[in-house]
């Protein structure tokens, strides 16, 4: 039953363009933005979506799409919650301008608050956790009222099977692996991680900034770090067909990942990738996170 309403749902969609109007937006955006209000899905809760392109888009066009968590974070420092932003568009058409990167567009997928942990923290590194860090987790997951625990699984789903689909058949877009990416930080780092290693025949790469290895703030004396990296360990693809971006900083909640980032490196580096990119004086926070998008998107989409 569910697979025939996924299947309805899908058909939906891509039988008539208008069926999801978006909001149109420029103020406060370089290049254009087409805003979904609340995304539906089978999968998980409705979100607020956004479309990014460029000014001179045009349909005579491929571009390569890049798929980003956190998406209210992402454009406009007057609407979110910290008055920060990752100035992604400003980034990507002066990357595009000097021809530094592939036309691309971005598709950011707002989180649900009290649901982030729950639609990012990866399902299977859960399942593999002893109880007490399963604890922690749920510990962490109630004090944000959260509907259910862990639904990672579900979230991607949503990605690959609802939205992604939506977006090869309403923009000009390539749709194939290698002109397919993701990108987050902090536990969108994780379930970028996650994405390209459950659905490496979807996403050709990952970039993953400040990944959030600890799992939770006040526990961090706990056996998590070491299932994200046996799970990597089993899962996360090579260097042969796909690329993988890993960088943090070093001060405020960084700071507690550099225990660990040896031990990410080392599997990291097994796979054939490059080793995590350290940036000193950096901190947890979305003008770190600009100052440095550069780098990973010439890594993700370079020429």
């Amino acid at each position: 039953m569910n697979r025939l309403i996924a299947v309805c749902f899908l058909l939906l969609f891509l039988s008539c363009k208008s069926e999801i109007a978006p909001v149109r937006i420029t103020e406060n955006i370089v290049g254009l933005l087409d805003r979904y209000e609340q995304f539906p899905s089978v999968n998980i809760e409705p979100r607020m979506v956004d479309v990014w392109f460029p000014q001179d888009y045009s349909e005579d066009k491929k571009y390569a799409v890049l798929y980003m968590h956190d998406g209210q974070m992402l454009f406009d420092a007057k609407t979110t919650w910290n008055k920060q932003e990752w100035q992604v568009d400003e980034w990507a058409t002066k990357l595009m301008r000097q021809g530094k990167t592939k036309d691309f567009i971005v598709v950011g997928v707002h989180n649900i608050r009290e649901l982030r942990n729950s639609n990012y923290f990866p399902q299977k590194v859960y399942e593999a956790l002893m109880q007490k860090d399963k604890d922690s987790l749920k510990a962490m997951t109630d004090k944000q009222n959260a509907k259910s625990l862990i639904n990672s699984d579900s979230y991607l789903k949503f990605l690959v099977n609802e939205l992604k689909p939506f977006v090869d058949a309403n923009y000009a877009v390539k749709t194939d692996k290698d002109n397919t990416f993701v990108m987050g930080s902090s536990r969108g780092g994780l379930i970028s991680m996650y994405a390209i290693s459950e659905y490496p025949e979807v996403f050709g790469g990952a970039a993953c900034l400040s990944t959030h290895w600890t799992g939770t703030y006040d526990n961090i004396d706990n056996d998590i770090p070491d299932a994200f990296f046996d799970y990597m360990k089993m899962y996360l693809p090579n260097s042969e067909n796909h690329k993988l971006y890993f960088d943090y900083g070093d001060k405020t909640l960084d700071e507690k990942y550099l225990p660990y980032q040896n031990k990410a490196d080392r599997v990291i580096v097994s796979k054939g990738h490059a080793k995590s990119i350290k940036f000193t004086g950096a901190d947890h926070s979305e003008v770190s996170w600009g100052a440095r998008l550069d780098i990973p998107l010439t890594f993700l989409l370079g020429n």
